[in-house]
């Protein structure tokens, strides 16, 4: 029987992990990977029953299971809170909580998309706004955001859902910058199709009306996303068990891209981005005024 030096020590070399929407997906492939790597998890979600279920059979003495909806401020100070209660400390957190709305942007509300915002951008800065005093005062952790391909490349139907993890990506290297100083690391993680509910009818979001010039000329968003919903070739315990790899790094990486198919379409983009700023240097330059 292993003493009590033992456990404290094991402890001490063990993480704590934050995990939002870890009910499913990657989420809860973090959290399975975290708990088979040895490390103790702080796993919320919206539907405490849901996580339950999802997490049923792992290692429950090393799991603290928590109410959030990331998208309510006080909500996340409360989940932070009870987590230094449970564990003393928090190491890493996981930002991984989102949905899709998916349609064009005309046919949106704004309503729709501030809800989209709510979840996918402040959702994480509730979550990061409340972990950082923690981080700081350790002087270490490692806060990871799951961005997409569609927060790095413009996709179709995906205005809404790309612009909050367009943000997600700027609010991530900014922060990155400020927060190096105090010994504490941020990841922006660009995953492509995984299996996960974003497509789940349950989860996904359609327009609530069509207009009438794009219904004439293409199928609507349902019909053409909808297919994809549980045949993505992502794995999500697979990214559970890297993402479990890059905070083992001493230098992470800033942005991470996951998956080959998400390398396909990224790279593209980038190299696409950089030939159109060379193919108009001279133009930008031409801004450059006397004092």
């Amino acid at each position: 029987m292993p003493s009590s030096q033992s456990i404290r020590k094991e402890h001490i070399m063990s993480k704590v992990w934050f995990i939002t929407g870890a009910g499913s997906g990657i989420g809860a492939g973090a959290v399975k990977a975290a708990l088979g790597a040895g490390h103790r998890v702080v796993a919320t979600g919206r539907n405490v029953e849901k996580l339950r279920s999802a997490l049923r059979g792992v290692a429950a003495d090393n799991l603290e299971i928590l109410p959030l909806d990331v998208s309510d401020e006080a909500q996340a100070s409360t989940a932070v809170a009870q987590a230094m209660t449970r564990f003393g400390r928090i190491d890493v957190v996981l930002n991984n909580a989102g949905y899709s709305l998916v349609g064009n942007f005309e046919e949106l509300t704004t309503h729709e998309i501030e809800r989209q915002f709510a979840t996918n951008f402040w959702g994480v800065s509730h979550v990061m706004r409340a972990a950082l005093p923690v981080l700081r005062k350790q002087r270490s952790g490692h806060i990871i955001n799951m961005s997409s391909v569609a927060g790095v490349v413009g996709m179709k139907h995906c205005s809404a859902y790309g612009a909050s993890k367009f943000a997600v990506e700027g609010l991530s290297l900014a922060v990155a910058d400020e927060v190096e100083q105090f010994g504490i690391k941020v990841t922006a993680v660009e995953p492509g199709f995984f299996r996960t509910d974003l497509l789940d009818a349950a989860n996904v979001k359609w327009p609530s009306h069509r207009i009438a010039d794009y219904a004439a000329n293409e199928v609507s968003a349902q019909e053409m996303w909808s297919p994809y919903a549980g045949h993505q070739p992502g794995d999500p315990d697979k990214l559970g068990e890297v993402l479990v790899k890059l905070t083992g790094m001493a230098s992470p990486p800033r942005l991470f891209v996951a998956g080959g198919d998400a390398i396909e379409m990224i790279a593209p983009a980038v190299q696409a981005r950089l030939k159109a700023v060379h193919a108009f240097e001279d133009l930008s330059k031409s801004t450059v005024g006397n004092f």
